[in-house]
């Protein structure tokens, strides 16, 4: 039942349950200050009521003291609902009031010595149809003839206004309430507007025109933070997008080429099977579907590294991968691989995609080499730095950056016919980030300087 409530209430609208817990707390304040008003009140009333008490005793104390009460028909005082009687030791009616004469003591609670006498409620004083009293008795006379003065206060107008004032209070509260709330309701609807606005803009959004934004409200509150928050979120989504589509574009691009050579020889080679050459066809062919291969290979890793998996993290001995790298590359190529400034380094990542940036960079200064291609591993205190350098063309201070992106290809010194796909830098950095590592590019004076930093194994994250 309770879960039923819960899901029933959830299901309401904002401005709904914002108005309800709103009233709620109105109620119960209300409620609460009103019981408070009252409680305080009557304790305020019945204070003022005993005093009077208090200071009608003292009065007729002191005349009995005084020797100034000779009758049983105590004079006048001005209060004629006052209930008044002085009774003796043995219990006898000495004086009492016009309303008590002739009756018996009305008062049977003992006398207080205190500075400040306690009051009593008393509900049988035999005056009219009976009600409540505050009553008060105090000490007189003297030693040989101890007298007790009573005196007692009806509450009739106490209980008669605190009711008047209850009823009011049951009137006007819930009154209140409902007004209250209903300012509410308007007040909640009116800040909840902007969130509607928001709400029909986002649905004129589409992915096809992500460029759009949502207006952002004047007041620098929640709603404009949330405003701002969803506009920082269209403008990442505008940006993958738009990433996503020229990454798209560029990939269909650099399919086209090879897959095109394969479609033209092979329809040749359908059309006039007497001119195909068979091992002149494979030849051609080959290098055509390495390519394709290679480039296949090179998307799926990016495509991999952006879905950000989870890298297989554990100890790996960097220059043995670096080793087994050089090693097959020396295979592919008749430069130099200088490889004398390698050191041990131990760091904390997936030993294959390791093994992909070192082939990359070692692909990449194989495409521009001249002679000769140094490389070189250390650790400085907690990072492995690995250097992979070129002496070819270089790249310019401005196109460092650049490089890094995907299908990236520079002018002349590292155009499309050297082979290379233009993703390898870009795997390489993608990979060396998710590593929680950094790429630079550096001056060699000639040629260009590849480093690539990494956390050594057992340095905290």
């Amino acid at each position: 039942m309770t879960a039923s409530i819960r899901n029933w209430w959830a299901r309401r609208s904002l401005r709904l349950r914002l108005t309800a817990a709103a009233a709620a707390v109105i109620a119960a304040g209300l409620a609460g200050a009103a019981v408070l008003l009252v409680v305080w009140l009557h304790a305020s009333l019945i204070s003022g009521l005993d005093q009077t008490a208090l200071q009608r005793a003292q009065v007729v104390a002191a005349d009995e003291d005084s020797n100034q009460i000779t009758a049983e028909v105590l004079p006048a005082t001005g209060h004629g609902g006052v209930a008044v009687q002085v009774i003796g030791g043995k219990g006898k009616v000495l004086a009492s009031s016009a309303n008590l004469r002739g009756r018996p003591p009305a008062f049977t609670f003992p006398a207080s010595r205190s500075d400040t006498p306690h009051a009593h409620t008393v509900d049988d004083i035999p005056i009219g149809t009976g009600g409540t009293w505050r009553a008060v008795g105090i000490p007189a006379g003297t030693d040989r003839d101890p007298v007790t003065v009573y005196v007692a206060v009806p509450t009739e107008s106490v209980d008669h206004g605190l009711a008047q004032l209850t009823v009011g209070l049951a009137t006007g509260v819930p009154a209140v309430v409902a007004a209250l709330t209903g300012v509410v309701w308007l007040l909640t609807g009116r800040a909840l507007r902007p969130v509607d606005g928001m709400r029909a803009q986002t649905t004129e959004i589409t992915a096809s025109d992500l460029s759009r934004r949502l207006d952002v409200p004047p007041a620098d509150d929640a709603l404009g933070r949330l405003a701002t928050t969803l506009n920082d979120l269209l403008a990442r989504l505008d940006t993958s997008t738009r990433r996503q589509r020229r990454f798209v574009a560029d990939a269909a691009h650099e399919l086209r080429n090879p897959l095109s050579t394969l479609h033209t020889r092979l329809s040749v080679a359908a059309h006039h099977p007497g001119l195909a050459d068979g091992q002149g066809l494979a030849a051609g062919l080959l290098p055509q579907t390495e390519r394709l291969t290679r480039l296949v290979d090179d998307l799926l890793q990016l495509a991999r590294l952006d879905a950000r998996p989870r890298l297989r993290a554990r100890p790996v001995d960097l220059d043995e991968i670096v080793f087994t790298e050089v090693r097959e590359a020396r295979r592919r190529t008749r430069l130099v691989i200088d490889q004398h400034a390698v050191g041990a380094a131990r760091v904390a990542g997936d030993e294959d995609a390791l093994a992909r940036v070192v082939r990359n960079l070692l692909d990449n200064a194989l495409r521009h080499a001249g002679t000769r291609i140094d490389v070189s591993l250390r650790t400085l205190g907690d990072t492995a730095q690995l250097t992979v350098a070129d002496d070819g063309p270089g790249i310019p201070e401005a196109d460092r950056e650049r490089v890094f992106g995907r299908f990236t290809r520079l002018d002349d010194a590292r155009a499309r016919d050297t082979g290379g796909s233009g993703l390898g830098l870009a795997i390489v950095r993608d990979t060396v980030t998710a590593h929680h590592g950094s790429t630079r590019i550096e001056d060699n004076r000639p040629g260009a300087r590849l480093v690539v930093l990494l956390p050594t194994a057992g340095r905290g994250r």
